[in-house]
């Protein structure tokens, strides 16, 4: 095989290979002897069918056959003894491919950039703490007893207000019409909790035990239902009853009606809870805080064909979130070239760092081990009560929702490698400060880091996702 280097221009090469001609028809003749060893064919024995009438009958198909095994195998060998990495799946245009003629083609590659990690042990990155007090447990208590409250009916005729809860019938219209879902007997709605459509509640707050009210509710322009989006609703509302909330103590028995032995134990659970959270939160800021220092410290040329995907994706994702008036109030004034532009640099620093990560994580043998899987498949399931068993064969079954589990674990996995090396600092903070998006945070105080690259409208991670269509599938 003679391979020639006709092209370099950055990460893109164009090579012509040259197969020669034997190493084609010893291919050819292999794989035709193996067709013959098996191919039933009337007057012949297996294993006694002449070359000639098995090269006259399946040759076309085998040659085609042979083509894309040969070119398969040339070009990975071709890289190989080049010791060069593809960034994507090469593209080949066949120049001659004639019976008893070399093979040669034209080989076109973009390859992965020559990526030099910078000293870990320089990074400094600071690690937020917040420590949970007293008072943050008692408010979580507090809350866990509001929970638990029980409603009991009012004596005598006053008017209900927010925190009581009134049992309801209720018809509503739009447009003089019933619509489907819009009729409830003994309904009970808590006022003030916000748990109805905006402005019913605050119609109901003021009335009394038999009264009968009109409430007219406005839906909004993106309302899921086609049928009541922009619409104004009717209900004709007759009040049945009002009750009022009895308090629950924070004591001994609450702790036992959630499961614990006593108050002091229910503290220490919720103490945990908590300290777990801000765990999560501060650990969050820390991964931004490093990928921030990572991306600065790194400038490297980046494969067209990965960034081009990786834009693709995320300018997707923006002109649906156009579409729906969901953008980033930032966004909404710039023309598309700007938004183009801009997210252009959210997809080159996410191809950036995406490549780091998994230079780092191979050079350095770390991998996800099938423990981990079980592990991120157990929380998935989890998700989706009663539908667990359907995740994991829907995961088990999926190579690529399996990739899309497998590839935060690898890169939780880097990053925690890379942690143990860099100077952290811890930092005592607020759980308000804690809970700021860092993008907000480093606007107000002058910050330069990049902007976030999502709009409003979040949406559920891919392993959520994937979880949500194995509980589907059936």
């Amino acid at each position: 095989m003679q391979v020639t280097e006709t092209s370099a221009e950055g990460l893109k090469r164009e090579f012509t290979v040259v197969v020669p001609a034997n190493d084609v028809e010893a291919k050819l003749v292999t794989r035709l002897g193996e067709i013959g060893a098996t191919v039933t064919i009337p007057g012949f024995r297996p294993g006694k069918v002449p070359a000639a009438l098995l090269r006259k009958r399946y040759g076309e198909a085998v040659r085609g056959e042979v083509l894309e095994q040969t070119i398969n195998e040339s070009w990975q060998q071709a890289l190989t003894d080049e010791g060069l990495k593809p960034a994507s799946e090469p593209k080949v245009e066949i120049v001659t491919f004639e019976e008893g003629t070399d093979l040669e083609y034209k080989l076109n590659v973009e390859l992965m950039p020559e990526i030099k990690p910078v000293d870990f042990a320089t990074l400094k990155l600071e690690r937020k703490v917040v420590k949970v007090s007293d008072a943050e447990i008692d408010q979580t208590l507090q809350r866990l007893a509001e929970s638990r409250k029980n409603f009991e009916p009012i004596s005598g005729k006053r008017a209900s207000k927010d925190g009581d809860q009134v049992v309801v019938d209720f018809k509503g219209t739009v447009g003089g019409e019933e619509f489907a879902g819009g009729s409830m007997t003994d309904f009970e709605l808590e006022l003030g909790a916000g748990g109805f459509l905006p402005g019913f509640e605050e119609q109901i707050s003021g009335t009394k035990a038999g009264d009968n009210k009109e409430v007219k509710v406005s839906m909004p322009e993106d309302h899921p239902n086609d049928e009541l989006k922009g619409k104004e609703l009717v209900f004709d509302v007759t009040v049945k009853e009002i009750r009022e909330a009895t308090p629950v103590t924070v004591d001994d028995e609450l702790a036992k009606a959630n499961g614990m032995e006593d108050l002091d134990a229910l503290k220490a659970a919720v103490s945990e809870e908590l300290g777990r959270e801000y765990g999560q939160l501060s650990r969050a800021h820390l991964k931004r805080g490093l990928l921030d220092e990572l991306s600065d410290a790194h400038d490297f040329e980046l494969p067209e064909g990965i960034l081009d995907g990786e834009f693709d994706a995320i300018w997707q994702q923006v002109m649906d979130a156009k579409e729906r008036d969901a953008l980033d109030e930032d966004d909404k004034a710039k023309s598309d070239d700007e938004l183009k532009e801009r997210y252009r640099e959210i997809a080159s620093r996410r191809v950036r760092l995406g490549l780091l990560i998994s230079e780092v994580g191979q050079s350095n043998n770390i991998t996800v081990t099938q423990d981990d899987l079980n592990k991120a498949m157990q929380a998935e399931a989890a998700r989706l009560p009663g539908h667990e068993a359907r995740v994991f064969e829907y995961y088990q079954n999926n190579p690529e929702a399996m990739q899309e589990l497998q590839a935060p674990i690898f890169e939780d996995k880097v990053v925690d490698f890379i942690v143990e090396m860099a100077t952290v600092t811890e930092v005592e903070t607020t759980i308000e400060e804690l809970s700021r998006d860092p993008d907000e945070a480093a606007e107000e105080t002058g910050g330069g880091k990049k902007k976030k690259s999502s709009s409003k409208a979040k949406s559920k991670s891919k392993a959520k996702r994937a979880s949500a269509k194995a509980a589907d599938k059936k």
